[in-house]
């Protein structure tokens, strides 16, 4: 395993984030697994040199923290863990059950050390950008929450640049702790935040994790997945032509290799110059590997131009653009793969 500091902070984590959105209870989604399906894979991957563990208090309504957390105080000390949760999506039907505010931030982060059963979150991330609540409500609490240490550090995830920057910039002129960590989605078929968001994360020192590196399954190349079938985001995010003649390109790539399709997807995040954490939502230890593989794996120069070809700008995938994006078109194949696609024909 390899280890980095996230950002200019000194926190040091994996490479590799264990992502827990699949561990809970199977009442909320079809594909989510209960506790004793979760440990083998949670075990799997700290025995693999993971301490990186990302969690939220809506996965599963709640139960998702409370399954992990009952996990990893079986077969972690908690010192040699660094532990992520976020808050913000509606936790109940009743006024200020989400959001950003004071009250919903302070209520949640009690909530969510009661349900993980530890004194502390190593990082307590916003789960978007609340517009709704004034920035410096929000940012004012979580320094507070730091400051109590029930949180060593802050984290945001999932919002425009622009957002990201009035968080800094209140931070700032407050003197009030800043995120160490933005956590964005990034994988062949959704690019967006290369455009400002990873440039102004390097800038500002805040180190990125990334989620969803296989477009939720698309890039495995199963698209008779559970969770394909189940997840209506899926197609919502990655329902067009460019998308799965991309996973196509991945799927290309992969057989030269012998390899996974999923071992290339994430081979290209891990080798991404802005990414400092992928993380891993794994069904088996053994898809896990494919993960622990794409630490090791180097694309040529010819492999990356297939993996990107098919790439074109598309909308933003978060909160505000949900059923409103355009699906694009795919660019012509170049080089050495052009012989296999008229083979193929």
């Amino acid at each position: 395993m390899e280890y980095i500091r996230l950002g200019q902070s000194g926190l040091k984590v994996s490479r590799l984030c264990l992502g827990t959105m699949n561990m809970g209870t199977p009442q909320w989604k079809p594909w989510i697994f209960d506790e004793a399906q979760s440990e083998p894979i949670v075990r799997h991957a700290l025995e693999a040199g993971v301490n990186f563990i990302d969690l939220a208090d809506f996965y599963s309504t709640g139960v998702g923290e409370e399954v992990v957390g009952r996990i990893l105080k079986r077969i972690a000390r908690r010192e040699e863990i660094v532990v992520t949760t976020k808050v913000g999506y509606d936790m109940g039907t009743y006024q200020n059950a989400g959001g950003h505010s004071r009250k919903h931030i302070m209520d949640g982060i009690d909530a969510s050390l009661t349900r993980l059963g530890m004194d502390y979150v190593d990082i307590y991330m916003l789960h978007f950008f609340d517009v709704n609540t004034p920035v410096e409500e929000t940012m004012g609490a979580l320094n507070d929450i730091v400051c109590a240490g029930k949180a060593r550090y802050i984290g945001v995830s999932t919002m425009y640049t622009w957002q990201f920057a009035k968080i800094m910039q209140v931070c700032e002129r407050n003197g009030w702790h800043k995120p160490i960590n933005m956590q964005l989605q990034l994988n062949l078929a959704y690019r967006e935040e290369e455009r400002e968001m990873i440039p102004y994360c390097q800038d500002q020192g805040v180190g990125v994790s990334v989620f969803s590196p296989l477009a939720r399954g698309l890039l495995t190349c199963d698209p008779n997945s559970t969770r394909n079938q189940t997840d209506f985001f899926t197609a919502q995010m990655y329902g067009d032509t460019a998308s799965r003649e991309i996973a196509a390109s991945v799927a290309r790539v992969a057989a030269r290799r012998g390899v996974s399709a999923a071992q290339i997807a994430q081979a290209w995040v891990l080798n991404h110059g802005g990414v400092v954490s992928m993380l891993v939502g794994a069904d088996t230890p053994a898809q896990f590997d494919s993960a622990l593989a794409a630490l090791g794996t180097k694309l040529s120069a010819d492999e990356l131009f297939e993996l990107e070809r098919n790439y074109t700008p598309c909308d933003l995938i978060n909160d505000y653009t949900a059923g409103k994006r355009i699906a694009r078109d795919a660019r012509l194949a170049q080089g050495t793969f052009v012989e296999n696609l008229e083979k193929a024909a």
